[in-house]
Order: C-alpha cells, then structure tokens, then sequence
C-alpha cells in the first residue's frame, strides 16, 4: 500500500510499501491490509502505526480523516509527529504540547493589552 499523511499545508509523509496500518477511529482500533474494501474512517487524536519491510513506525496524529482507495491510503490530519520508537515519540509530543502552551499565553497577554487599549481608549471618547 501507498500512505499518504496530509497536513493543512504540506504532505507529512509519502511511505510506499506499507504492509499494515493501524489507527485510532471514534469506533476503536481499526486495522488495514492491502487486500481491505475501500474504506473511509475518522481519526481521533492518537497513535498512528505502519509496518513495511524496514519495520514498525508509529505516528502522533490529531483528529483527522483517513481514506483508502485501492491501494492507496491517505490520511488528513492537523498535526502529527513521527518517531521510531514509542519514548521518542512521547517526548517530541510532550515538547509540542509545552510549545503549544507557551504560544497560548503569549497571545492571551497579547489580547489582554489590545482590550485594555481599546478600553482605555474609548472611555477617552466617553469623557469628551
């Protein structure tokens, strides 16, 4: 099988050869082979893992679609993160995650000085 891993804006990874897929769907763990019917499945934030001939790798992924055609699996996600090993893969995902937080409260400061501006700003007008 062919596995295709879409983000928003750039192709995540293009993996020929795929032997297995496992993912996380909002039914369970869902399994494919290259024999399977064409399907369609929606991902929940998880562990996505794939085996070719080099070995397993799994995959992080956010909440996403998957898609298989033929041979061909593609899957849409927002974000996802890949490793060859399980701890690998948790610490790249943790420092996302503390990242991802770091961002949040900038811009929540950010948001509170732009209120407080405007504020400001029109009980200036109001006292005119």
């Amino acid at each position: 099988m062919q596995l295709k891993i879409l983000q928003p804006f750039a192709v995540f990874t293009n993996v020929t050869n795929v032997l297995r897929i496992v993912v996380e769907t909002t039914e369970g763990a869902f399994g494919l082979l290259p024999l399977r019917l064409d399907c369609v499945a929606v991902l929940v934030p998880g562990i996505l893992s794939y085996t070719t001939e080099q070995g397993e790798f799994f995959v992080a992924v956010d909440e996403g679609l998957l898609v298989k055609t033929n041979e061909q699996v593609v899957i849409s996600v927002r974000h996802a993160n890949a490793g060859n090993h399980l701890n690998e893969l948790r610490d790249k995902v943790k420092q996302d995650f503390l990242s991802a937080d770091d961002a949040a409260l900038h811009t929540k400061q950010v948001l509170a000085k732009l209120e407080t501006g405007f504020l400001r700003r029109f009980l200036s007008l109001t006292k005119i």
